[in-house]
């Protein structure tokens, strides 16, 4: 009896060689490691400080978390993605992963030097000069890989690049961030980081997301699309350009807080009426338009959140705290990235393009993780240290599951028998 396709051969071993067969292994597998690490990393940060455990610090916890996880493993995910699906998009000829082996290798051991930096001990002055070398070589490589991809445009004839073009725009602006993020932490000012975390969490990170949806959506339920086109590519840019411009210029008048406040309502308001439309005219049936239905529901409820708080703080009370900022990086980004990476590794593994139960369970513990760092913002801070741990463990746990899931995959070989 022949194999199922979503088995594999009997036999087959795991192979490391094989993560320079397509770029898709190498980026996805470079990312899932840096994505789990990091998780885990800040799953025992939050388990110490709970356990009343001092860990040393070079850089405040906060800005330390949030540069990694924006700025982190990301990148790596868009490069397995863009150097994957790009050639077909601009129909040309695709780079081997091997092309793409030294700016990946430079962002890992960048963010591993990084992350020795901030913990290094007693002296911030040491700790300062390593960890902007550790983001050095992440912006050094991350720039490599867009010159490369800049070349696939360069060479294409294909005459739609509207989406490879904005895509390519948007990594610009995440390698200038991360050249930006390694000056400022050079110079000793290491306040600005907070800023350039949250412009490139809008500005690069998400824009791309929508971007590729955007160009993809067709795959995953034509029939949502007539719908989908209420919102053009150009109110996407403008809402995404608006919400990194705002979070790296942080204008703090009153009356921009409110005008920023009910532009974000609105924002929020309407992608919700989308999803209500997708929820209304497309069977969710399938497990993964129910994910990225899903992803789109927190990323209106994120702005919504934000609208919310920071009309709060203009009218002189207590904000949200990082309620919205969750709701966005863990609830848009996290449901989209597991859908969309799970979506790909399916498919380019000879295996069957659904959501399976593994994928799941992972899909619906990453929400419980969700609202538990939720709440963790919204309740006293006595009360938010078990809930912080709690949410951090569960996303570490997720984290953990989908890189031992997928990356098995990455390191066999097709499991219909078909060359990458």
């Amino acid at each position: 009896m022949a194999p199922r396709p979503e088995l594999g051969k009997p036999g087959e071993r795991w192979q490391a060689a094989r993560l320079l067969s397509a770029p898709h292994r190498l980026g996805f597998a470079a990312a899932a490691l840096l994505l789990a690490g990091s998780a885990l990393w800040w799953a025992l940060a939050m388990l110490a400080r709970l356990q009343g455990h001092v860990l040393p610090w070079n850089l405040t916890p906060a800005t330390a978390h949030g540069l990694l996880m924006s700025l982190g493993f990301m990148p790596l995910f868009f490069a397995g993605f863009l150097f994957t699906a790009g050639p077909r998009w601009l129909a040309c000829t695709p780079l081997p992963a091997a092309a793409l082996l030294s700016p990946v290798l430079a962002q890992l051991c960048g963010w591993l030097l990084f992350l020795l930096a901030i913990h290094a001990g007693p002296d911030p002055v040491l700790g300062r000069v390593l960890g902007s070398f550790g983001l050095v070589a992440v912006a050094w490589g991350w720039s490599g890989l867009l010159w490369r991809f800049s070349g696939l445009l360069r060479a294409s004839g294909e005459t739609d690049r509207l989406h490879a073009q904005i895509v390519c725009g948007a990594g610009i602006l995440g390698a200038l961030l991360l050249w930006a993020a390694a000056l400022a932490l050079a110079s000793g000012e290491a306040g600005r980081l907070p800023a350039l975390s949250r412009a490139s969490l809008w500005g690069f990170s998400g824009l791309t997301f929508i971007t590729v949806l955007h160009r993809t959506l067709p795959f995953f339920g034509s029939a949502a699309l007539p719908k989908a086109k209420a919102w053009p590519l150009r109110g996407w840019l403008l809402l995404f350009g608006l919400q990194s411009g705002w979070a790296l210029l942080a204008p703090r008048s009153n009356g921009l807080l409110w005008l920023h406040a009910g532009i974000e309502a609105a924002a929020g308001l309407a992608v919700l009426a989308l999803a209500l439309q997708w929820a209304r005219h497309q069977s969710l049936r399938p497990r993964l338009l129910t994910m990225l239905h899903l992803g789109l529901v927190w990323l209106g409820l994120a702005l919504l959140l934000d609208g919310l708080s920071e009309g709060l703080s203009a009218g002189g009370m207590q904000s949200l705290g990082l309620a919205p900022l969750h709701a966005y990086t863990m609830g848009f980004l996290g449901s989209i990235l597991l859908a969309m990476v799970g979506r790909v590794s399916s498919g380019h593994s000879g295996r069957s393009v659904v959501a399976d139960d593994t994928l799941w369970r992972l899909f619906w513990l990453l929400q419980l993780a969700v609202l538990l760092r939720i709440a963790a913002a919204l309740v006293a801070a006595a009360r938010a240290a078990p809930l912080l741990s709690a949410a951090a463990l569960l996303w570490g746990a997720v984290c953990l599951g989908w890189t031992l899931r997928y990356g098995r995959w990455w390191g066999l070989p097709r499991a219909d028998g078909r060359p990458d």
